[in-house]
């Protein structure tokens, strides 16, 4: 697929500054014109691979520094966080953005610092710090894709393959090198834990409830501690509360698991050659359908990238716990509540079947989606078995070669989805169940429409 173009003029500038040189100065080590420098920091150029190297071999730049300094994770990611209701009254349209992001990058920054830490929007306590709105934005800046894990993962699984099998090479591993048994405990034993490290009999022990996918997921994790020292500065970097720091640990954990058990680069050539078929990779990766899900949303690496998709977990009540929106910008992850039109909500009465959709939104963003239910492992027996859909998406321009999408005119007529009644100003929708947020409810005695909830500007 084609190569994406590169706008990073806000680290090129910030680079400038932190050296204490002009752009003329800068421009003659590059060995290019001042004039070409100056439309490369307005982002009115895109940074080329030559000059990528350059800077790289003049001021020993990390150029992975390029994608993952976006100021608030970048334009879509600030427009996203400007569609709360608390800037309704502000008509801030997209070339006013890309003018902010050229014009004052580190005051966009800013924003998106203090919104995040204010937990967002109109409806935050001030008082509160919501840890999960942190994390999400610190992954959100990285685009969910930390090359570090990554190649740190893919060398270890490379050492495992010449091992033997997965799951007892890794399992060898934690014995000899780190003094860990494994041990598969009785369920009633383990009671509501799944894993447990009990460094006193130095011992992982894992419940019998887990499948064989997620035992050798734990192992992986727990093979996480050889990327200590990755992980530890990916934390510190993000500056981070102290709940919010465990959180993000966590997560960076599960990432190094999954380059282990998924490396990227086989992962990503098994994607293309099945045309991302989401069964085929579960059994050849021995993953689950959430860990074979979320390792597609990380695949961004710099030469090697692959399909731009986004995620989403939630319930039956549609209440979302995860959302990555990796690199599609794509809006749909923003919804409070996912819309009932979506055709995610059907994964719940089909639980072996995928639920597919093309969708399009309010904006005109027209989407491809993949939906499953999954069942995460329980406690203890005869407790609550979970339930969730995992909903997959990815720009529709992008998903023909997808398995999934095999019989769909992809330029045909799509669902018009929103996201969530109450960021939703699409009329004379039947099934709406309130009026948009910061918009005036309005109906008539005299006459009835398809729903209770007008609103004023109808």
């Amino acid at each position: 697929m084609a190569e994406r173009k590169l706008f990073a003029g806000h680290a090129i500038r910030r680079l400038r500054f932190q050296l204490a040189v002009t752009q003329a100065a800068m421009a003659e080590a590059l060995e290019i014109s001042a004039s070409y420098l100056n439309l490369v920091e307005r982002n009115q150029r895109p940074i080329s691979a030559a000059l990528m190297l350059k800077l790289a071999e003049t001021y020993d730049f990390d150029p992975r520094r390029l994608a993952a300094a976006e100021p608030g994770g970048g334009a879509e990611a600030l427009r996203r966080r400007l569609a709360d209701p608390i800037f309704a009254d502000l008509a801030i349209d997209r070339h006013q953005l890309e003018e902010w992001l050229a014009g004052a990058p580190d005051g966009a920054e800013a924003f998106a610092r203090a919104f995040d830490r204010m937990g967002g929007g109109a409806t935050a306590d001030p008082g509160t710090v919501d840890p999960g709105q942190q994390v999400r934005r610190a992954i959100e800046r990285w685009r969910n894709h930390f090359a570090d894990l990554d190649a740190a993962g893919e060398a270890l699984a490379d050492e495992l393959r010449m091992a033997g099998e997965p799951y007892g090479a890794m399992a060898d591993r934690l014995r000899v090198k780190h003094q860990l048994a494994v041990r598969i405990l009785p369920a009633e034993v383990m009671g509501d834990a799944l894993k447990r490290l009990d460094l006193h009999a130095r011992q992982l022990q894992l419940s019998e409830a887990l499948d064989p996918s997620a035992r050798a997921f734990a192992l992986a994790e727990q093979l996480a501690v050889e990327a200590r020292d990755e992980i530890e500065a990916l934390v510190r970097g993000a500056e981070l509360d102290r709940a919010a720091v465990r959180l993000f640990r966590r997560h960076l954990t599960a990432y190094f698991a999954a380059a282990v058990t998924m490396p990227y680069a086989r992962f990503l050539r098994a994607c293309e050659a099945s045309g991302y078929d989401l069964e085929l990779l579960q059994r050849r990766f021995g993953a689950s359908a959430a860990q074979v899900a979320h390792r597609l949303t990380t695949l961004q690496r710099v030469g090697a990238r692959g399909l731009s998709f986004f995620l989403m977990r939630f319930d039956r009540a549609g209440q979302v716990s995860k959302r990555y929106a990796g690199a599609s910008g794509s809006a749909l992850v923003e919804a409070a509540v996912p819309c009932p039109l979506w055709n995610a909500y059907d994964a719940f009465a089909r639980t072996d079947e995928t639920a597919v959709q093309l969708v399009e939104l309010e904006d005109g963003a027209r989407a491809f989606t993949i939906a499953r239910c999954v069942h995460p492992h329980g406690g203890a027996p005869g407790g609550v078995r979970p339930r969730f859909v995992i909903a997959l998406g990815l720009p529709a321009a992008e998903a023909g070669t997808l398995a999934a999408a095999r019989g769909v005119d992809l330029a045909g007529r799509a669902a018009p989805i929103g996201l969530g009644c109450r960021a939703c100003t699409r009329v004379a929708c039947p099934q709406r169940s309130a009026a948009p947020a910061g918009r005036a409810a309005a109906g008539s005695e005299r006459e009835r429409g398809v729903t209770a909830f007008g609103f004023a500007g109808d």
